[in-house]
């Protein structure tokens, strides 16, 4: 979406976020940003004549007007029965910015996008020269060894008891094998071991 006089921005400063227009002024939490100078916040929205677009590629110059202090909060501590009191004061540094401009395309994004496309050109050079896939494409895959069905760490007694029966010999024997090594329950193993006992039955 590309930026119009009525387009607005909403930016990232020091975790808090502000929606700006072109040549406003504001107050912000104190920047290390030195005075006079400019600098590029994350844009987290750009919107405008009804339209919005969400984490755009579009670059807001904010320039540090200059550094300054907030007004001054009085706090006042009582203590009653006592006669104690005792005054403080506060002011938050603060600093002024101006939104000097609200388009353009990030800076980041062309960064970003340099590094891949390099990968992609230099990515299929070692395939072509190497004759080394091949060889290992044209060997037959080892078979995968029995595991336990999925979330058996997280099953009960109970759950094994009922699910166990539709199980397969080699996931049967791949729980047994694992809740002796790990769990050691007795209910778990009765119950595999029957189950067990009843796929080989009918084989």
């Amino acid at each position: 979406m590309a930026a119009t006089k009525d387009s607005y921005a909403i930016i990232s400063l020091g975790g808090k976020q502000y929606r700006v227009r072109e040549g406003e002024r504001l107050l912000v939490d104190r920047l290390k940003t030195d005075e006079g100078k400019t600098f590029n916040p994350d844009v987290l929205f750009l919107g405008g004549d009804g339209d919005g677009t969400l984490s755009p590629q579009t670059q807001v110059t904010v320039k540090v007007v200059g550094h300054v202090l907030g007004d001054k909060i009085r706090i006042g501590k009582r203590r009653p029965k006592s006669g104690y009191r005792k005054q403080t004061g506060f002011r938050a540094s603060l600093s002024q910015i101006e939104i000097q401009s609200i388009g353009g395309t990030a800076k980041r994004s062309t960064a970003a996008t340099t590094p891949a496309a390099q990968k992609e050109t230099a990515a299929p050079k070692p395939k072509a020269e190497t004759p080394a896939p091949r060889s290992a494409a044209a060997a037959p895959a080892a078979p995968a060894p029995a595991s336990p069905p999925r979330g058996y760490e997280d099953f009960t007694v109970a759950d094994i008891a009922e699910k166990s029966k539709r199980w397969k010999v080699e996931q049967l024997e791949a729980a047994l094998k694992f809740e002796k090594k790990n769990a050691n329950r007795k209910g778990a193993l009765s119950a595999l071991e029957s189950a067990l006992a009843a796929k080989q039955e009918k084989n």
